[in-house]
């Protein structure tokens, strides 16, 4: 096992997949459906790809946490819904690795809080986002009942957490301070 090498594919496809020329949403109508005609959308694929290969990893999948939590969260907020339903339960995968290991997923939830942060102030991130990362990873602990109520939990903090900073991307542009304010409190 060559962790470097595995760092290097996921760390270039996710590069690949999260640059600005393969933003079709950006684009105007008719150039979205020629692109898509002629190339399809290769984020969809190459996410799969990385979806893929993170299950093939075996226990190996601990020396990423919390390494690649903030690429695939940057992954899983690209605007294309099924990438986001195929990537979105390589977060709770990532639970369940690091508390086999350790009883708990300290590393990862830090992590994610603190890249959530710096995703959503950057302009990423949206309400059908969060209640799509609700279902799956609710979804997902179902089917384990030790780390279940864990992940409720964690669920529940990172919902609030996003509902917050999109109230404050939100209110950014309004001119009332108080709306700006009390935002920022509910953030705090």
């Amino acid at each position: 096992f060559n962790l470097q090498l595995w760092n290097n594919y996921f760390h270039l496809a996710v590069a690949f997949i999260t640059q600005d020329s393969l933003q079709l949403e950006n684009f105007s109508h008719a150039k979205y459906n020629k692109i898509q005609n002629k190339y399809g959308d290769m984020r969809r694929l190459i996410g799969f790809a990385i979806r893929d290969m993170w299950y093939k990893l075996g226990q190996n999948k601990i020396c990423f946490i919390p390494g690649m939590v903030g690429p695939i969260l940057e992954m899983t907020l690209i605007p294309e819904v099924e990438l986001r339903k195929a990537t979105i339960p390589i977060f709770f995968d990532m639970m369940l690795c690091e508390y086999q290991r350790t009883g708990e997923f300290r590393k990862f939830e830090n992590e994610i809080i603190l890249k959530l942060d710096h995703e959503v102030e950057g302009g990423r991130g949206d309400e059908h986002y969060m209640q799509l990362f609700e279902s799956i990873l609710t979804e997902c602990a179902k089917q384990h009942p030790g780390i279940c109520s864990l992940v409720e939990s964690f669920v529940s903090l990172v919902k609030g957490l996003l509902e917050r900073l999109l109230d404050y991307r939100a209110v950014m542009s309004d001119e009332s301070t108080d709306n700006r304010m009390s935002c920022t409190v509910n953030l705090l």
